[in-house]
């Protein structure tokens, strides 16, 4: 089965046929580094670390190309505040962006280029543009024409008169049009500058990006992505440049990820609801931010909240729990003993790959996806849970192969790199110190108990049932006495 996803470009979902057979070339637009990252910058990184993962696991080799924008009127403006050079601001945060990015398990990409390495090419790609009649120096600095591009608006669907007629008269009165931008912008008083044909200056933020996938992955190639803001202008205005400048079709296909939301609002500073990846990871595991993600197709808006945090925590124990579970259950079993598995069960099981793959070649729904690594954690504790004290063979074979397949597929969502016993205990022990509890108060609470169930004093019984659950703390009465765990 092929591999279908959305392209922004031809608004269907295509199937993935690379330029090159087996070989994905991808190129995806990374941070501005002029802050700590938030938890959009975190859905983007993880996307596009999921859809690689995928793609590698289905055998394409992926030259997966992510850059870093290190000067940009954002960079300056904020050197200038805290009293740090535009280069001394943008690797503080690229660094702590890369240990972010290892709390969070992104895989590094083929290569991350950083514009200031590429201003050379930045400024043959510009001439290249003057040259053949779509830029025009103005002073000490280059637009870029945009009406003499045939095609400018195809991926965003805008019309350029519509936009030209819309656009607020510029207060730069050396643009011919309103909509035209800048290539090069011509040196400031304290900016950092580069030597150009037109004097000194720096790129604009649109042109690095044309140059750098140019220098990595040529002329043309397989997927674009970033998210859905970037669309207009950024991403129309590199198809303009790299077009105009190639003569080729830039990239075949655009991949664009949804925001992310707070109470349904697009973060915001101004708004006050602006969380970074720092922040939220002060309150959970990466793993549950990596889970909360993938729970979203990535092309939705995905709205952050404790309680959505809270689900997906929940879902990561249950992952987790059931694994701890199955790893518990050792030897090889009984050939006699009378299997408590299903054959529905068995088919469940043994089609995870397979539904699996099927809902990530539909668009990379993990999702789906995910929904039936539950459904077969579902089975799988249904199975544990029915175990007689000699189980059959092929339950415990059945359980390890689930487990397995479990654990296999759950690596290209990025969870369940733990291990399960440790996990559990790990949670188990943080629970008890939340709740101000101890083993050995637990059990003295369970021997009360049992004293208040042989005097027939069943309201007390109950009473401290309730008060251990309340805490967390389960009950489960059998023949041998009665056993806690922490739910």
């Amino acid at each position: 089965m092929p591999v279908r996803f959305y392209n922004t470009k031809t608004r269907n979902k295509d199937i993935l046929q690379p330029q090159t057979e087996g070989h994905i070339k991808l190129y995806v637009c990374g941070i501005t580094a002029y802050d700590y990252c938030h938890i959009g910058h975190a859905r983007s990184a993880l996307a596009f670390d999921m859809i690689v993962r995928y793609l590698r696991y289905r055998g394409f080799e992926v030259t997966y190309i992510r850059n870093f924008t290190d000067i940009d009127d954002k960079i300056i403006n904020r050197a200038q505040e805290t009293g740090a050079t535009s280069e001394e601001l943008a690797e503080r945060f690229i660094a702590a962006f890369h240990e972010d990015m290892e709390r969070l398990d992104v895989k590094s990409p083929t290569l991350e280029p950083k514009a200031t390495e590429h201003v050379d090419e930045i400024i043959a790609m510009i001439q290249t543009l003057i040259n053949k009649g779509f830029a025009y120096q103005a002073e000490g600095d280059v637009y870029y024409m945009v009406d003499k591009f045939e095609n400018y608006g195809q991926l965003s669907g805008r019309n350029l008169e519509d936009m030209q007629a819309g656009a607020r008269i510029t207060v730069n009165e050396e643009k011919r049009n309103p909509m035209d931008f800048a290539l090069w912008k011509s040196s400031k008083p304290g900016e950092p500058t580069w030597d150009s044909p037109w004097g000194p200056g720096r790129p604009g933020w649109h042109i690095e990006c044309s140059a750098m996938s140019r220098r990595y992955l040529g002329d043309s190639f397989d997927i674009h992505g970033g998210g859905k803001d970037l669309i207009f202008p950024h991403h129309e205005n590199e198809i303009a440049q790299s077009e105009a400048a190639t003569g080729q079709s830039f990239a075949d296909a655009w991949i664009h990820h949804g925001f992310v939301t707070i109470k349904d609002e697009k973060m915001s500073k101004s708004l006050g609801n602006f969380l970074t990846i720092r922040e939220v990871l002060e309150d959970y595991e990466p793993e549950v931010l990596r889970l909360f993600v993938f729970s979203t197709h990535y092309r939705n808006p995905l709205d952050y909240s404790s309680a959505a945090m809270q689900d997906a925590t929940a879902g990561l124990d249950r992952l987790y729990t059931c694994l701890a579970e199955i790893e518990g259950h050792t030897g090889t079993g009984s050939d006699d003993a009378k299997s408590v598995a299903s054959q529905k069960d068995v088919d469940t099981i043994g089609l995870l790959p397979e539904r699996f793959q099927k809902a990530m070649d539909n668009d990379f729904n993990t999702a789906q996806a995910l929904g039936h690594i539950f459904e077969s954690v579902k089975v799988l504790n249904k199975i544990t849970q029915a175990l007689p004290t000699e189980p059959a063979s092929k339950d415990l074979l059945l359980l390890k192969q689930g487990a397995e397949t479990i654990t296999e597929l759950a690596d290209i969502i990025g969870v369940l790199k733990k291990d399960p016993i440790s996990y559990i205990n790990e949670k188990k022990q943080q629970l008890l110190k939340d709740a101000n509890l101890s083993s050995d108060a637990i059990e003295q609470m369970i021997s009360e108990r049992t004293e208040a169930r042989n005097q027939k004093n069943w309201a007390r019984s109950d009473e401290i049932r309730d008060e251990l659950l309340a805490k967390g703390i389960d009950l489960k009465d059998g023949p041998e006495g009665t056993t806690w765990k922490v739910k």
